[in-house]
């Protein structure tokens, strides 16, 4: 197993197209709420509040989850996760859709074919973290959570 993981690493498409996430390849380590269906779809981070205090918990879930962002910007973080026991980056990319009140997501490993669920259980995880730094920060601004609480990890 290790050395076929080994053998396929490759670039992943990152970022956007046409306003979306990038779609994920046919295999069964990406998932992305913005895939139409089939399974690597899975359903996006929803949100409540601004679009500001949104994107503040879900930096700090990210965080709180081990991950370290890359690339932040109004609309769009990207970061990377490492899996405990091999090490392997993951990539997991968000798109706000403050139309929608949804955050868009996209989860997937850098290596192998299967990844076994953990781009799955990742965000569930995510998503879990998120709400509960929604629920602590409901009823506060932007302001009010603190400069420190905005930036990058580590």
């Amino acid at each position: 197993m290790f050395a076929v993981s080994c053998a396929s690493q490759g670039k992943r498409p990152l970022g956007m197209t046409d306003g979306k996430l990038s779609p994920c390849p046919r295999r069964p380590n990406c998932i992305s709420s913005e895939d139409d269906a089939g399974p690597s779809r899975i359903e996006p981070l929803t949100f409540t509040g601004t679009p500001e205090t949104a994107w503040v918990c879900l930096k700090r879930a990210i965080q709180g989850n081990g991950g370290t962002i890359e690339r932040e910007g109004s609309d769009y973080i990207w970061a990377i996760f490492k899996t405990r026991l091999f090490r392997f980056v993951d990539d997991v990319e968000f798109r706000m859709d403050v139309k929608d009140e949804v955050i868009h997501v996209r989860s997937a490993s850098r290596v192998g074919y299967s990844d076994f669920g953990v781009n799955r259980r990742r965000v569930g995880a995510l998503r879990q973290r998120f709400s509960q730094e929604q629920n602590q920060l409901a009823n506060k601004s932007v302001e009010d959570i603190g400069a420190g609480c905005t930036g990058s990890s580590r």
